[in-house]
């Protein structure tokens, strides 16, 4: 492919935006088409009360130097001006089961060994054995490593992809606690028994190992400086552009991208950024192989969540530098998703932090799962900056239920803590449908099973020959995950061997 073509990416998450800035490095004219009037995606942030509250990204792992995520950054030349927090190293995550046991993930792995060695000192040779099996997983994924091709590859021993991560760590220790507290981070991941894989759970994890950080006033940052180097590159990101059609020629090239404004965006090539099946949907699956369409449409997603952001009175509680993932069932990776008299069975608790964080939280953000059919009431109702669409009272009221019932739940762990509250916000699993695009107000595309692993896997190309994908959905999720895929999607038009001999340059 020539240089110079021009390149219409639909979405500004951030494997739009990666694989925009990639292909804008390489002399391509490239347009990023966002629907919303912020740019980022999960990348998002919103302002209450003065502070700044992350909506999707609360913290990320690969940023210590010379580890994988920090060279992609690098190389993209955003990395030096990212304002970031580094998390506790003894404690980026504590897991706190509902039988009362606490453990705490450190940074580093002779660090994170410690630690659980520490809570379970009669399990060390279990645990030395764990942590092995997660970092040679990592080895069978040579673009997780900045690497073209290695000598043992997930391709090569596909049976990799077909170990369940819960039954994994069952064979490793007969300590049902230690699996828990080893899996406790699994809202990272939306994990559940009997479906994630250990593969999912060893290149996530390890990327935390391998540096956690926060981002001090939100995530929205690196959408940001991404859409300046795409600006600097000769490309441009648009906001309020809400793709609703495109125009193809008589060889099924996709020719021009219709907005909702009446605006068209003439294309050589498209890359989508929003979920396969949204995708599908949008581009119309006359369009596509019918059983790749029945496919991908059939794939389960990712549980969805609830999320509550809670402004705080000043001076009142201690800022902790350290995520906090409370369990209230002995049954923590069973599908316990829906609304009940004990829901919230799981919260996930993170400070934001600000230039002002000092001693003090000024905020912090609390996630739950809750299924997308707790909200089917208003599941037809649009409400975004842009589309300033009406719920009922009713959703108001279901809304508030939900946040005292967090409430009383974070009360449990954090005593005192509701006296310390000055506001709450929170938004739902339609919330994040209209911002983010994705099925049901997933939070992290489709699902990775290990019993259906060809399933699940989605190419960046397509039936459509100038349409390619990208996402989260391409290799993993998460801002390491996305940005991985992107490396992919833009592979299609580049030298890929260029391109990782240049990252690799970043040690």
């Amino acid at each position: 492919m020539n240089s110079g073509q021009k390149i219409v990416v639909i979405g500004s998450g951030i494997g739009g935006l990666v694989s925009g800035l990639i292909l804008a490095k390489h002399g391509y004219q490239v347009q990023v088409l966002e629907k919303n009037h912020q740019i980022g995606g999960s990348l998002q942030v919103f302002s209450r009360d003065k502070k700044i509250f992350d909506t999707g990204v609360h913290y990320v792992g690969g940023l210590d130097k010379g580890e994988n995520l920090y060279r992609i950054f690098k190389y993209l030349e955003i990395y030096d001006d990212l304002d970031m927090k580094r998390l506790d190293e003894n404690a980026f995550d504590i897991v706190r089961l509902a039988n009362g046991v606490t453990a705490s993930h450190g940074i580093g792995y002779a660090n994170f060994g410690n630690h659980l060695k520490a809570s379970f000192p009669e399990n060390k040779e279990d645990i030395d054995k764990i942590v092995q099996e997660i970092q040679l997983y990592c080895t069978y994924f040579p673009l997780y490593n900045i690497e073209l091709e290695s000598e043992i590859n997930y391709v090569e021993h596909n049976e990799v992809l077909e170990v369940g991560a819960w039954e994994h760590l069952a064979d490793l220790t007969d300590n049902e606690d230690l699996i828990k507290v080893i899996l406790g981070s699994g809202p990272l991941y939306a994990g559940l028994k009997g479906v994630t894989p250990f593969y999912v759970v060893a290149l996530i994890l390890n990327s935390f190992i391998k540096g956690s950080y926060r981002f001090v006033n939100g995530g929205s940052q690196i959408a940001k400086l991404l859409m300046k180097k795409i600006a600097e590159n000769g490309g441009e990101v648009l906001r309020r552009k809400e793709v609703v059609s495109a125009n193809f020629n008589e060889s099924g090239n996709i020719q021009s991208l219709v907005c909702s404004d009446g605006s068209q965006y003439a294309c050589d090539f498209v890359i989508s950024n929003m979920h396969p099946k949204e995708t599908i949907h949008l581009l119309g699956r006359d369009r596509f192989k019918t059983a790749y369409a029945n496919r991908v449409s059939a794939l389960p997603n990712t549980i969805a969540s609830f999320m509550i952001y809670l402004s705080l009175h000043e001076n009142t509680l201690p800022y902790f530098n350290s995520n906090y993932y409370d369990y209230y069932t002995d049954n923590i990776w069973d599908d316990e998703f829906h609304f009940s008299e004990s829901w919230p069975q799981m919260t996930f608790t993170s400070a934001q932090v600000s230039k002002n964080t000092k001693e003090y939280a000024e905020s912090i953000s609390v996630m739950c799962y809750l299924d997308f059919n707790e909200f089917k009431t208003w599941k037809d109702s649009v409400r975004t900056i842009v589309k300033e669409g009406v719920r009922e009272d009713e959703y108001e009221t279901f809304k508030k239920m939900c946040e005292e019932r967090i409430l009383n739940r974070l009360e449990e762990r954090f005593p005192g803590i509701k006296s310390k509250v000055k506001n709450s916000y929170s938004s739902t699993p339609i919330t994040y449908r209209d911002y983010v695009s994705t099925p049901e107000g997933s939070m992290y595309g489709i699902q990775k099973d290990f019993k259906h692993t060809n399933r699940t896997q989605i190419n960046t190309k397509t039936h459509i020959p100038n349409l390619f994908l990208t996402g989260q959905n391409i290799i993993f999720h998460g801002i390491l995950g996305a940005t991985i895929g992107a490396l992919v999607t833009s592979f299609n038009f580049v030298n890929n061997k260029q391109v990782i001999e240049k990252i690799k340059m970043y040690d």
